[in-house]
């Protein structure tokens, strides 16, 4: 048993005391690196000024093969000059054989680099394209053809490697998703079933308190209830926007008219709705998906765009189910689209093969597209 050591504040054990984790606060909004996919990182810190780790001063490899083969030229051209005979170089032809020798090398030199440069060409594409992949954006690949060299093999295998990421990329967001929606379940069950029923009841003790009270109280009273009656109101909308009934009980055009209408209640924008009755069979993840990226559209054009009209549509061309989500507010401002949100459409728009595009329009405002392919069924 160790013995406490007596200090003027008391006493303290001389056992060092553990170290004290310290939390790191990560702020989304004042950090935008950890919404930014690498390509856009690399654009923001070369505006700053900062060095483009890809842009190291470094000779090309084909300039450094080029130059070996050079100097091994000249060396055997001179080497030859060297060890002929004195006649020959005096012979009154001398001078003409020089210069058509001079000549030949700066063919072969020409030539040499030609040859190296189109056999060096995968892999300055390779680097290229290394350099501003984004698994947000899949599909990107290095185009091999059927020569066998080490350069098309370089690119055959980070083809492959990019077919790993993707398909482990989407996994995981697949994964990270249904837990996300499951947490969303279980916080709206615990609003509706908790404190939904909580407020109610709170209601229900203060219009009765109401009626026993003196008629001097009366107004406080209503104040009262009118201010959690409002409580109320906000736990419902919070509850149905982290998990949307309309969307499990009526089917996606049903939950986007629903949407739109409680969209338009609490903004100022005039929104027009463009919503197909007959809509081709989805999975419910598909179904998800559109309604989540329509959501966080709205959202986005409610908080940031101050925008008078908007208009959503969901329409099928084709074997695609379009949704667009249009507004004629700000625009983007020259803003990079790559907040939390737009990440997060991102990443749901690549769970179901989907492609989203975000861009300004020509008129002002934003249009947001998804495309999401729809599977023939027989």
């Amino acid at each position: 048993m160790k013995t406490p050591i007596s200090s003027p504040g008391g006493t303290r054990d001389p056992s060092p005391a553990p170290p004290r984790r310290q939390l790191v606060n990560i702020d989304r909004a004042k950090d935008p690196q950890l919404v930014l996919s690498y390509p856009q990182l690399v654009a923001e810190k070369t505006s700053k000024g900062q060095r483009d780790p890809g842009a190291n001063r470094y000779v090309p490899l084909v300039w450094r093969v080029f130059a070996l083969n050079a100097a091994v030229l000249i060396a055997a051209v001179l080497l030859t000059v060297v060890i002929l005979p004195p006649h020959v170089l005096a012979a009154p032809a001398a001078e003409e054989e020089i210069a058509i020798l001079v000549g030949s090398v700066c063919l072969m030199l020409g030539v040499n680099l030609f040859l190296l440069r189109h056999a060096f060409a995968p892999l300055g594409r390779l680097t290229d394209l290394m350099r501003r992949v984004d698994l947000l954006r899949p599909g990107q690949r290095v185009p091999v053809d059927a020569s066998a060299s080490e350069v098309m093999e370089l690119g055959s295998t980070f083809n492959e490697m990019l077919d790993r990421l993707e398909t482990e990329r989407q996994e995981s967001a697949g994964r990270a998703l249904a837990a996300q929606e499951g947490e969303r379940l279980r916080v709206a069950q615990e609003l509706h079933d908790e404190i939904g029923q909580s407020l109610t009841a709170v209601l229900l003790d203060l219009a009765r308190a109401e009626r026993q009270a003196p008629e001097e109280l009366k107004p406080s009273l209503r104040a009262i209830q009118e201010s959690v009656r409002a409580s109320l109101d906000d736990a419902r909308r919070v509850a149905l926007e982290l998990r949307p009934e309309a969307l499990d009980d009526l089917g996606l055009a049903a939950a986007l008219l629903v949407l739109a209408d409680r969209f338009g209640n609490w903004s100022d924008t005039e929104i027009e709705q463009r919503i197909e009755r007959d809509l081709p069979a989805l999975t419910y993840e598909q179904e998800l998906v559109v309604y989540r990226v329509a959501q966080e559209a709205l959202t986005n054009v409610g908080r940031h765009a101050d925008a008078q009209n908007a208009e959503l549509s969901l329409t099928r061309n084709g074997s695609h189910l379009e949704l667009r989500v249009r507004d004629d507010g700000l625009g983007l401002r020259g803003a990079p689209a790559a907040g939390g949100g737009v990440r997060g459409m991102r990443e749901r728009a690549l769970l179901v093969g989907a492609e989203l595009t975000i861009g300004e329009r020509a008129g002002g405002g934003v249009e947001v597209a998804l495309d999401v392919p729809i599977a023939e069924r027989t």
